[in-house]
């Protein structure tokens, strides 16, 4: 009788859970981050590890504030202030079976971790993730919203255009089995960017599932200006090359399409100045991101929908010129 006991009380055990959050100059949405984290419907034990780099304003008072007035939440270093060694530090200071990663500025339901489990449950996934919900307040905003949200921005990407549920290169953000991350030795420091992807390509190279689910949805707040756009996609890109140097074979259609853009935008360009046909295959560009971004925003106001085509070409031409 003892042995069943014991056997039905493992059975039904809730995993403990740990939320990691690498901070960074998060004044302004740390405290609304992490509450929603502490007001989730887990029924099981949760906890809070902010990794805190060297901010430039308020966070880390912050985040003192939060960790005395509750002691689910931890604060650990990161003198680096990098994503890798944030979250690597995040994951030494937790103990949770199931460690889920949430930005200090993201937005998620009172129902994310409960979700989350149930997915890593059903499917035996080692990491389920889901939709990069971009939502833009200003008429720019709105606009790198929706090329987010599109293939004609990123590709066909489910976590930022959605789908059915399947098992899937990666995933935005994550709830990893401890054993998991474990397994594969975390997160590689070396790499600033890309660290998601690359991450998930070694636990599926171990033989682990990552999973996507549409049930999963985080608010995602995009870049408010063309530069810090420009800035942001060219770090991707120039990071994805990085992974594809470490990991060969990883090299995809998509990966490829914004840099063979560049190069032959470019060379009918410099064509062109010799001989005028040419110049149509930078016209044809110009033409079909105008008209993709009207296409992409049509339900949006008049100012998103002309602002949509020079945020498409400033996402392509970031990235491909890397």
């Amino acid at each position: 009788m003892t042995d069943v006991i014991h056997e039905e009380s493992s059975a039904t055990r809730r995993p403990t859970v740990s939320v990691i959050m690498p901070v960074l100059d998060e004044e302004r949405h740390l405290a609304a981050a992490v509450r929603q984290v502490l007001d989730q419907d887990w029924p099981g034990a949760l906890d809070v590890v902010l990794a805190l780099g060297p901010s430039r304003d308020r966070t880390d008072a912050v985040a003192t504030e939060l960790a005395a007035s509750d002691g689910r939440v931890t604060i650990v270093r990161n003198p680096s202030g990098r994503t890798p060694d944030g979250l690597n530090a995040a994951i030494a200071a937790s103990a949770g079976d199931v460690v889920v990663r949430v930005d200090g500025h993201s937005e998620i339901p009172m129902d994310y971790v409960s979700r989350a489990v149930a997915e890593l449950e059903a499917t035996g996934a080692d990491n389920v993730g889901g939709t990069m919900d971009a939502r833009g307040v200003t008429a720019f905003e709105r606009a790198v919203a929706a090329a987010m949200r599109s293939p004609l921005g990123v590709g066909a990407s489910r976590f930022h255009t959605g789908g059915a549920a399947a098992a899937v290169d990666t995933v935005y953000l994550g709830a990893f089995r401890r054993s998991a991350l474990e397994r594969v030795g975390g997160y590689d420091p070396r790499f600033t960017r890309a660290q998601d992807w690359e991450l998930n390509h070694r636990i599926r190279a171990s033989g682990g599932t990552v999973w996507f689910t549409p049930d999963l949805r985080v608010t995602y707040r995009p870049r408010a200006t063309i530069p810090s756009l420009a800035r942001q996609y060219f770090q991707y890109g120039q990071w994805r090359r990085v992974v594809v140097g470490a990991h060969r074979g990883t090299v995809t259609a998509r990966y490829l399409a914004a840099p063979a853009m560049v190069v032959g935008t470019t060379a009918a360009t410099v064509l062109g100045l010799a001989w005028r046909p040419a110049l149509a295959v930078p016209v044809a560009y110009a033409a079909a991101v105008a008209v993709g971004g009207v296409v992409i925003t049509r339900r949006e106001p008049l100012a998103t929908r002309l602002l949509a085509g020079p945020v498409l070409a400033t996402m392509h031409w970031s990235w491909g010129a890397t």
